[in-house]
């Protein structure tokens, strides 16, 4: 089969390039047109049910409106993710942004002035101190008879509730009961901050409630499929629990790291067949780029095909 020579025209969709991109269906161009297909697959699945793996600087990154919408749209039935992006979400919801800077800042100024950099994004430090007051009351307004022994997945979706922002990925999925698993969340500044109050609240989190929940839903679905991002503890934790029914249906990973050293963040999905994660029959592609140019691509193009179909 010959390449396709990809074909460009005044006023072409997002669908329609990403189309093009399939039809040449090599390199960095046929794996984002498989993407798109594989995620339009997934979505128009009424039979499968999808999960968002997140890792890296994804809300930071401007992608946090279309976390929410998949949401919303009953497209993502489940969020596995990184303490970080649940941390730079609550922010956004209480009123802070991200700011644009450059990865050419002198840090230390950024320090006197009380800027945290991730990249070429700032925020400021008052933030954290803003959310760790936010936090310590939210979680006292729990019943304590809950708190003193409440999963991880609850406590996100009790933080969610009281949250009032439309736009927010907690709030919305607190909203319509999509849960967001957080196997690391102590690895963040929130679960840092919970630490320091969290035996004068009497607050007692149970991370094994995290697995349950995600392993029953797997086991129950009759499809599965992963849009992974990044890669790290979601992605791992996510693709593991899936062995407990043989492995996802469909995958999508972005990724920007290598398999070359062995890691988890870079290995390719094959890989992953090896394990019991993916079944062997499953349509499952990596994608090699930064998440923050791949994922609005793929899903604005896959909504469009939806739509169109």
């Amino acid at each position: 089969m010959e390449v396709h020579q990809i074909k460009l025209r005044p006023k072409m969709t997002v669908g329609q390039l990403l189309e093009e991109m399939y039809k040449c269906g090599v390199l960095g161009a046929g794996k984002l047109g498989a993407a798109t297909d594989i995620v339009a697959s997934m979505f128009s699945d009424r039979k499968c049910k999808v999960y968002l793996t997140l890792a890296g600087a994804l809300v930071p990154g401007g992608l946090r409106n279309i976390i929410s919408m998949l949401i919303k749209e009953n497209y993502v039935h489940g969020i596995v993710t990184t303490g970080a992006n649940i941390v730079h979400d609550i922010l956004e919801a209480l009123g802070f942004k991200h700011l644009r800077g450059s990865f050419k800042a002198n840090d230390r100024k950024l320090r006197s002035e009380r800027i945290g950099r991730i990249g070429d994004i700032y925020i400021e430090l008052k933030a954290y101190e803003e959310m760790e007051n936010w936090l310590k009351k939210t979680i006292s307004s729990i019943p304590e008879e809950i708190r003193a022994n409440i999963s991880a997945v609850r406590l996100m979706k009790e933080l969610g509730l009281r949250l009032k922002d439309e736009n927010s990925i907690l709030a919305v999925a607190a909203e319509r009961n999509v849960p967001v698993i957080c196997p690391g969340f102590m690895d963040c500044v929130a679960g840092f901050q919970i630490w320091t109050f969290a035996d004068e609240l009497n607050l007692k989190i149970d991370f094994f409630g995290d697995m349950e929940t995600l392993i029953n839903m797997m086991i129950e679905a009759e499809r599965v499929g992963l849009i992974i991002l990044g890669g790290g503890t979601p992605k791992h934790f996510a693709l593991f629990a899936s062995t407990f029914r043989e492995g996802v249906d469909y995958a999508v990973q972005i990724t920007m790291d290598r398999p070359e050293p062995g890691g988890l963040s870079g290995a390719k999905l094959e890989e992953a067949i090896s394990w019991g994660k993916i079944k062997p029959s499953a349509r499952f592609i990596t994608v090699v780029c930064d998440a923050t140019i791949a994922f609005p691509l793929i899903i604005a193009a896959a909504l469009e095909k939806i739509k169109r179909n």
